[in-house]
């Protein structure tokens, strides 16, 4: 419920709070986020003095709220009255509360007037599947005394029965993600023609993936009559031009702080090499008291193979991801919340949302590869003025991700050194002896006379120290795992990072999704192998289709259900593109991603093999080559097939610029020193010799040098 409605004061709710750009475009308004030190009676209106209907002010006091945060208190009233506006707050602020209640207010208004409409009245437009079903959430629960309104959310990778179902119903407010509302459109399923309000949450985020067009065509296809709210994190130009372009005067609502990371959180980096990482993990978890945890990675399959390593090492861990269903979410998270799990291993998607009390660390055991996803992950502890602890892994090659970090949330993030083995038994140890007191604590007189009789008989009969006994009981509890771990030193993370390797560059542009300028023939991207549970795959679309690497990613996002995050290193080409993705994909993802379109072109996702087929080749350049991620290649002519590095004759691995192997004249063909083959014979002179393979220009070259 924390990016609903923050229950507590606006001062314990700043933590949340983000910077705004102050110069976007229309009439700008700067809210405090933090409120003056505590007076004896809390400063501002309460959601009585709102103007609330009356039944959506009941919801909300049956939900314990009484006072609004900053960006509720700013943009209700304007809303209320109709006007356009464009919020710019982070996930956290309420910013969900801010647009679902006053749209509740004057739909009820509405209908108590014209009586419930057969069409939608209300559309929220959500990045991602996960943000859509829990906007949903907070409109069904601010509605629950409005008896003529339902709420619809309508999602790629779920079924269309139950949404057309819904739809034909009557839903007064729909909430969808940009795609799946452009796919109802095109059915005529969807009816936006009495549309009242219009809301785009996360709209910068919603661009950033690649919905862009899907926006627009949305935005078109509504009256000119509705009202529009936008909120949004950052005012990118893209955010101004939908403000400038669809947005009828809108006033702007800025929320600001001075650091986007709260006060009661400790800030910790540790530098470790990849290898290392789990031991890492494990060695902190066992010498650090903390409460609930919540440990982030990248992939869905990163989440499932951290959980299952963290269960074989004795920790209570579940995973959770975006495809889970959403029954299970709540169940794990539940469990979370009860003390039958104690860390929750989550994709960023997963974790929106989230707010869990007993959570006190969040390891970011993947670094973000953005200062925003940061903010959001480590905003799950120390909410309501409580200590948390947030620890980030890192390789060397990542740090220009921490100076990013540091320099957006204006905060240095502290170094902290690996636990040695000796930290771990000191652990092991008072553990053990904090179970011995427990048990001593908790047994009854008789218990422990039944067993201590049984002691003293054996010590009796086998003249053995009482202290060896309880030595031997010791290793019973044990089970045969040893107590004590071995010494193992964990290197600081040192090796050469990828700037020693690749001449200086040091991560992609986004340090993530690696996408490298074009070299002017289609190839895209820097060469790269997946990264650990990725695999790379080939889709049907590319340069010559007009297609970018945010419609893939939007793609992929809405259709099969894939986080941003799952989303790896994208390769546009000619007329195909090769995508990292989690290698682990269910059937009906990849069913999914294969029907999925791009331009009304389809996916026809498949694993890339690694060799294109002959109707791959004679469908590009010949100047394209495909299967994996290549470097500049030079120029080459029309020369087919797959071939290695060839600098100093070796082969295999991804091709480097050929323009300094020199003439086919200096090396007589294909081969490097064919002259010194003696299996092969010199073939130069002999009657009825093997043709070279070279084309008709070199062969005359070839026949004047003879």
């Amino acid at each position: 419920m924390s990016d609903i409605l923050d229950p507590q004061t606006t001062a314990e709710a700043a933590p949340e709070l983000v910077e705004a750009e102050q110069e976007a475009t229309g009439t700008v308004s700067q809210v405090d986020a933090a409120e003056p030190e505590a007076p004896a009676e809390p400063a501002g209106p309460t959601f009585l003095d709102l103007g609330l209907d009356a039944r959506v002010l009941a919801a909300v006091e049956d939900l314990g709220y009484t006072r609004p945060s900053p960006i509720q208190e700013a943009t209700i009233p304007l809303l209320l009255d109709g006007r356009d506006v464009v919020g710019l707050a982070q996930t956290g602020t309420g910013k969900t509360g801010a647009f679902a209640l006053p749209a509740l207010s004057r739909l009820a208004e509405t209908t108590d007037v014209t009586g419930r409409a057969d069409t939608p009245q209300v559309l929220a437009l959500a990045p991602t599947r996960e943000l859509a079903l829990q906007v949903a959430d907070a409109f069904d629960s601010y509605a629950k005394h409005l008896d003529d309104v339902s709420v619809l959310a309508i999602y790629g990778g779920s079924p269309y029965g139950p949404q057309l179902a819904g739809l034909r119903r009557g839903a007064q407010v729909v909430v969808g993600t940009p795609g799946r509302v452009i796919d109802h459109l095109e059915r005529g399923s969807l009816d936006l023609s009495d549309l009242q309000t219009l809301v785009l949450d996360e709209a910068d985020e919603m661009l950033r993936m690649g919905f862009a067009e899907e926006v627009d065509r949305i935005l078109a296809s509504t009256p000119d009559t509705k009202q529009t709210a936008l909120f949004s994190a950052t005012m990118p130009p893209a955010i101004r031009r939908i403000s400038a372009q669809y947005l009828n005067a809108p006033e702007e609502m800025a929320v600001a702080r001075q650091s986007t990371t709260s006060a009661t959180i400790r800030q910790r980096y540790l530098q470790v090499g990849h290898q290392w990482k789990f031991e890492a993990l494990s060695r902190i978890l066992e010498t650090e008291e903390h409460d609930g945890v919540i440990a982030f990675v990248r992939t869905r399959a990163g989440t499932e193979e951290l959980a299952q390593k963290l269960t074989r090492a004795g920790f209570k861990a579940v995973a959770i991801s975006g495809d889970i269903a959403q029954k299970q979410r709540e169940k794990t998270v539940e469990d979370l919340k009860a003390g039958r799990v104690d860390i929750l291993v989550a994709t960023d998607v997963a974790a929106r949302g989230l707010d869990v009390e007993r959570i006190s660390l969040v390891v970011n055991y993947d670094i973000p590869q953005d200062a925003e996803s940061y903010v959001h992950r480590i905003g799950r502890t120390g909410r309501a003025g409580r200590q948390g602890d947030a620890v980030l892994f890192m390789t060397p090659r990542e740090r220009f991700l921490l100076k990013q970090i540091e320099r957006t949330t204006r905060q240095q993030v502290e170094e902290m050194a690996v636990p040695s083995v000796a930290d771990v038994n000191a652990a092991r140890k008072r553990r053990f002896a904090d179970g011995i007191t427990r048990t001593l604590e908790r047994a009854s007189e008789e218990e422990l006379a039944v067993f201590g009789e049984i002691v003293a008989a054996y010590v009796d009969e086998h003249e053995v120290e009482p202290a060896r006994v309880a030595a031997a009981l010791g290793m019973m509890a044990q089970g045969g795992r040893p107590l004590l771990a071995r010494e193992q030193e964990i290197p600081s993370g040192g090796g050469r990072g990828r700037k020693d390797r690749d001449g200086g560059r040091e991560g992609g542009r986004d340090g993530g999704r690696e996408r490298g300028a074009s070299d002017g023939r289609g190839s895209r991207g820097p060469a790269r192998e997946p990264a650990a549970g990725n695999a790379t795959y080939w889709i049907a679309v590319g340069h010559q289709d007009r297609v970018r690497p945010g419609n893939i990613v939007g793609a992929l996002a809405n259709e099969v259900g894939l986080p941003a995050s799952a989303i790896g290193a994208i390769d546009l080409r000619g007329n195909h593109s090769l995508v990292e993705l989690p290698a682990d994909l269910t059937s009906a993802q990849l069913e999914a991603a294969a029907n999925a379109e791009i331009n009304g072109r389809r996916l026809g996702l498949r694993k890339d093999t690694g060799r294109p087929t002959r109707a791959e080749r004679d469908g590009e350049d010949r100047g394209e080559r495909r299967g994996g991620f290549r470097k500049d290649r030079g120029e080459r002519g029309e020369r087919g097939g797959f071939r290695g590095d060839r600098d100093g004759g070796q082969r295999g691995g991804y091709r480097k610029d050929r323009d300094d192997r020199g003439s086919r004249e200096d090396r007589g063909g294909f081969r490097k020193d064919r002259d010194d083959r003696s299996f092969r014979g010199d073939r130069r002179g002999r009657p009825g010799g093997r043709k070279p393979r070279w084309g008709a220009q070199e062969r005359s070259d070839r026949g004047a040098r003879r």
